[in-house]
């Protein structure tokens, strides 16, 4: 099987891999490309990236780099085709790892084979269907021969810029709302954090995947919220629970073990800290968004630094989690998959960065229902400074910085996103980071600055949101909507077309995270339905009716066949009826708690009655009722 390949040669690709990152990071900017292999008769020969040849060229080891195919599978048309788009997360991930493993398995089989006969040490993905494969110039040119070869993408080291760690001491502060025992940190309290502890939620129920430097799993603030740990028999099982895509290389100051979480940077144990860290028996302190979420994760990076054949195994674990040294193809378990993921890291296209295969992996992931939160990046103050994968792609929700104050930070990286020439607005929201109080390596807290910082406060606050209303999870457009559409507006001209101050905008997005408000929308939603009449009986109507978000510009589609109603929430909308080529476009104001009903006549025997309802706290949304960690103070 290919983890049994993979396995054989894992010591001799490290340590290729070690040397050609250590050299290459210091000299691929200054490389000359050599030129392209002569092509064959046969025709057209598949494109490489110049830093593979750079990379070739300037080392006596095989390079490690990426065999994209041309085959690639359509996760959303797989899903569309078999009426699973809405379905729950868990029977999506099934789904999907099915066929994901079965197309690459079948597509990549003859590429292996080739591989096995040149004994070239390989590992294939099936997220994306590709390979990485370690050689020389010459393999180089073979594979670009290959009738199955779409490219040849490069996989070096990506650095990724560690953040500020503050000379002051920002200590944790007494939320008044608490009882007196109880601090927390301002970034916490910013975001409204413990008013949604006070309804009794707390993020019982969810899973949050770090991908990152990894992780100290026994870190005090953290070792009880790890879902692999068992406090009956005070052990751990880290099987499923956590996957380093280095194996055992770089692992400063962690056991060798690669089964066994390790951070050997510290960047990690600082982010998961923010989603979901506390500490209630020595000191009361509670560093964490949501302190009853669990945790798993996937070391990416080694050192700070990753690539993105690191990135990509650590999305394929999260589809379908299997144990170290496992055969994702085969040992990979979906229903064990996190519900979300945070991501505080970047892998700039300048270095080599493969943009396209990147997006389709994330597009996978998005397609399996599970949120991937990213942090916007710390290149600010510019416009258009929000270029680079993954902050930049359509299928992320992208977070900026700002400080105690509101204020955004200087560093955090502004939109419109102009790399792919779409201009779609990024970041989506603004969240703490400047000062954030949490985990260090090692025991004890530190601050540290940076939209990685800012990222997992949103990643908590989802697993607050999803705690509250079960039935959002999976359902990620509607649960971005929730987000985006109760943050606290912060108007601003920077990065603006016309230059006056506007909601959204490329510098807050839609403003500042408030969590209390996205819960109290989420557990009161509206029921918008529309029922088509025809008096006569005896045609086959048919009408279009789209409801636009006028802030947002979401777009639903309202089934007048089936009466299955659109949940959606308070803010005007534009309705537009199509009939007969003729369009009727209406403003509809939804206000929480007002009920609507208006009816369009289309012909004499045709109508169409469109009815507004407010589902409360104890309706559909299968509420779930549990202790709070902490009860308001009274």
């Amino acid at each position: 099987m290919m983890h049994t390949r993979w396995s054989q040669a894992i010591q001799r690709l490290i340590f290729f891999l070690i040397a050609a990152s250590v050299f290459m990071a210091t000299s691929v900017f200054n490389a000359e490309v050599p030129p392209a292999v002569a092509q064959g008769e046969e025709g057209p020969m598949a494109p490489v990236h110049p830093l593979v040849l750079s990379a070739v060229a300037r080392s006596s080891e095989p390079v490690s780099f990426l065999v994209i195919l041309n085959e690639q599978p359509d996760p959303d048309a797989f899903l569309a085709a078999r009426n699973l788009s809405a379905a729950a997360r868990e029977k999506r991930g099934e789904a999907l790892y099915r066929y994901l493993t079965d197309f690459a398995r079948e597509s990549q089989a003859p590429l292996w084979s080739w591989l096995d006969e040149q004994g070239v040490a390989y590992r294939p993905f099936y997220i994306i269907n590709a390979v990485e494969v370690y050689g020389d110039a010459a393999l180089i040119g073979a594979l670009r021969q290959r009738p199955e070869v779409a490219r040849l993408a490069a996989n070096p080291p990506v650095h990724v810029p560690e953040p500020a760690e503050l000379p002051v001491d920002e200590s944790p502060h007494p939320d008044l709302r608490l009882s007196v025992n109880v601090t927390t940190t301002y970034g916490v309290n910013f975001t409204k954090a413990p008013e949604v502890w006070a309804m009794g939620y707390t993020g019982l129920g969810v899973v949050v995947a770090s991908q990152d430097t990894g992780v100290q799993w026994d870190h005090e603030t953290l070792k009880t919220k790890y879902r692999g740990w068992h406090p009956e028999s005070a052990t751990a099982l880290h099987e499923y629970n956590w996957f380093d895509a280095w194996g055992s290389a770089g692992r400063r100051n962690c056991e060798m073990d690669p089964q066994i979480p390790c951070d050997d940077n510290g960047h990690g144990t600082h982010t998961v800290g923010t989603i979901l860290g506390s500490e209630e028996i020595r000191s009361n302190l509670i560093v964490g968004m949501a302190p009853d979420a669990q945790w798993i994760g996937c070391r990416n990076m080694q050192r700070g630094t990753g690539t993105p054949a690191s990135y990509t195994a650590c999305f394929e674990f999260f589809i379908a989690p299997y144990p170290q040294g496992g055969d994702p193809f085969v040992d990979g378990q979906p229903d064990v998959a996190p519900d979300l993921i945070n991501n505080s890291w970047y892998c700039p296209p300048s270095e080599g960065c493969d943009y396209e295969s990147l997006q389709q992996v994330v597009s996978t992931v998005h397609a399996a229902g599970q949120l991937v939160v990213v942090s916007a990046g710390n290149n600010g103050p510019s416009c258009e400074t929000i270029r680079y994968p993954i902050s930049a792609y359509a299928d992320v929700f992208s977070v900026g910085a700002h400080d105690s104050a509101g204020t955004i930070a200087g560093f955090s990286s502004r939109g419109p996103v102009t790399v792919d020439g779409t201009g779609r607005l990024k970041p989506e929201i603004a969240a703490p980071g400047v000062g954030v109080r949490s985990a260090r390596v090692g025991g004890g807290y530190s601050n540290l600055s940076g939209t990685s910082m800012a990222a997992p406060h949103v990643a908590g606050a989802v697993a607050l949101l999803w705690s509250a209303a079960p039935a959002l999870k999976g359902q990620l457009q509607e649960t971005e909507q929730i987000l985006i559409k109760s943050a606290t507006p912060v108007p601003a001209s920077q990065c603006m077309p016309e230059g006056s101050p506007s909601v959204p905008n490329p510098t807050y997005g839609y403003g500042h995270l408030n969590i209390k408000q996205a819960v109290d929308m989420a557990l009161n939603p509206a029921s918008v339905s529309g029922v088509l009449t025809d008096t006569t009986g005896t045609q086959a109507l048919t009408v279009q009716v789209t409801i636009t978000d006028t802030l947002t510009s979401a777009v639903y589609n309202l089934d007048t066949t089936s009466g299955v109603p659109l949940r959606l929430y308070p803010g005007d909308y534009e309705l537009s009826i199509l009939w007969q080529d003729q369009v009727n476009t209406q403003t509809l104001t939804l206000e929480a708690g007002a009920a609507v009903g208006q009816t369009f006549t289309l012909s004499p025997d045709a109508t169409l009655s469109i009815n507004v309802t407010w589902v409360d706290d104890s309706g559909s949304l299968e509420r779930s009722i549990y202790l709070p960690l902490l009860q308001a103070t009274p």
